[in-house]
């Protein structure tokens, strides 16, 4: 049984120091008037739920304390090795009329029951339409009339130092909000999921207050709380994270669709233009994402993208880190018209492509290069301890079960001429694999040997 120490603070006042003071039927003094955010919280807090889920675990894991950063789900294991595990989270009633509730993924995985207390005491056993792990959004489902459903906000109008409030169940105290500002937006590479673009506050989130809603100042709905930085034996530290609102909407959109996300691609990578490329692009102060690559018969490259294009906007929402452009074409429904607004030497342009799935990229690109598909590679620089002045394409690795791994090719090997015709790069390698039909005769330099591998 959990004990909890309340601690009451009592203001006493002598007699001689007490004054008379009128007050009006709120209980406020006379002139005073009402700074809350009390009428807000009572339209938002119907809408956020209370989520238990069981499960089986197949080890031992102690899912309180986490390397920082670290979502909030809290799991209390009944034994030490493996058995069941009872888990704690939050969800936001997003569509009252089907009962469709958003969580994060993490609540409840591994899940062999959900069940959803609402703020009037109902409860309900909960159906998993669909969950994104690497996006750590889930959708559930409860039959129930007279709900209350949470407005879901443009979260790409936010602003940093918008007033916030989180709203969730904490350690299974129901119904807790605590309040803050946006710290930062954009956030990524933090190793929480595989798509990240978070927006970072300092409103106090902790174990429980997974899935919860973050609020603005209208009681809209502007992100799920979904992590933490916590350092070792250290509670709560002001930095949180939460999923934009326009991120789980699309999330949403697909789970009820398809049951699970199907990623769209247009086969490019990005970096994110910071102020040094800026310059060097002669764009100083442009933000954005510049374009690295583009594969080959990719519907970025049939639409005309090209390499130093650097991307400001995709369907009018601005672009300022690699990042964005990731999450939001890995969001697109597949043959999803993507426009995007780039600058190519320093004119602004529209481009626009057509999403495709992972697999037909993959089909793509392996149609563009069959013969050196999953192979990377990298170029051999003059004067190199290793190979003096040799020239070629050094193989960086090797994909199992690609043609190549299946014809012996090496990380570490030094691809030299290709079709018995000496190469200086990859460009020249490239070259002749795209024109090749009949297999690739490569010349390697491995360690202090040499030979042939022929990739067919």
């Amino acid at each position: 049984m959990k004990k909890y120490i309340i601690l009451i603070l009592l203001s006493f006042l002598t007699c001689s120091s007490m004054a008379s003071i009128d007050v009006n039927p709120d209980g406020l003094s006379m002139g005073e008037t009402r700074n809350s955010i009390a009428p807000m919280l009572a339209r938002v807090m119907p809408a956020v739920v209370n989520i238990t889920i069981e499960g089986q675990v197949a080890t031992a894991k102690d899912p309180f304390r986490h390397d920082e950063p670290s979502n909030q789900t809290q799991k209390n294991q009944s034994t030490p090795n493996g058995g069941k595990f009872v888990g704690i989270g939050s969800g936001v009633i997003i569509d009252a009329k089907n009962g469709y509730i958003v969580t994060n993924a993490h609540v409840v995985s591994e899940a062999q029951s959900i069940l959803v207390r609402l703020k009037d005491g109902r409860r309900f056993t909960a159906k998993l339409i669909g969950a994104d792990n690497e996006h750590d959004v889930a959708l559930l489902q409860i039959h129930a009339n007279n709900l209350t459903q949470l407005p879901l906000a443009d979260s790409s109008n936010l602003k940093v130092g918008d007033f916030v409030a989180a709203v969730g169940s904490p350690y299974d105290l129901q119904q807790t909000v605590t309040s803050g500002i946006i710290s930062a937006l954009h956030r990524s590479n933090l190793g929480i999921e595989k798509f990240e673009d978070f927006i970072q506050t300092d409103a106090p989130i902790n174990p429980g207050n997974s899935g919860g809603a973050l609020v603005d100042s209208q009681g809209k709905f502007i992100g799920m709380n979904t992590a933490i930085v916590a350092p070792d034996h250290v509670g709560n530290v002001g930095i949180g994270f939460s999923i934009p609102s326009n991120t789980v909407k699309r999330v949403v959109k697909q789970l009820i669709q398809y049951g699970k996300i199907q990623r769209g691609m247009v086969g490019v990578q990005v970096q994110t233009l910071t102020p040094d490329l800026a310059q060097a692009f002669n764009m100083p102060g442009q933000k954005g994402a510049v374009v690295s690559m583009v594969m080959p018969n990719s519907p970025a490259a049939k639409a005309g993208l090209k390499v130093g294009d650097i991307i400001t906007k995709i369907n009018d929402q601005a672009i300022v880190t690699a990042d964005q452009v990731h999450n939001i074409v890995g969001l697109m429904l597949l043959g999803q018209k993507i426009n995007m607004s780039i600058m190519r030497h320093g004119k602004q342009q529209t481009i626009t492509a057509q999403s495709i799935s992972a697999t037909q990229d993959i089909a793509l690109l392996r149609q563009a290069n069959p013969y050196l598909f999953g192979v990377t590679l990298s170029n051999v620089t003059i004067g190199s301890p290793q190979v003096g002045s040799i020239k070629g394409a050094a193989v960086m690795r090797v994909a199992y079960s690609s043609p190549a791994s299946i014809a012996g090719l090496l990380p570490g090997d030094i691809i030299t001429s290709v079709n018995n015709t000496k190469i200086n790069n990859i460009d020249d390698l490239k070259k002749i694999a795209e024109k090749s039909k009949n297999g690739l005769l490569l010349h390697v330099l491995r360690g202090n040997g040499s030979f042939y591998i022929m990739i067919q």
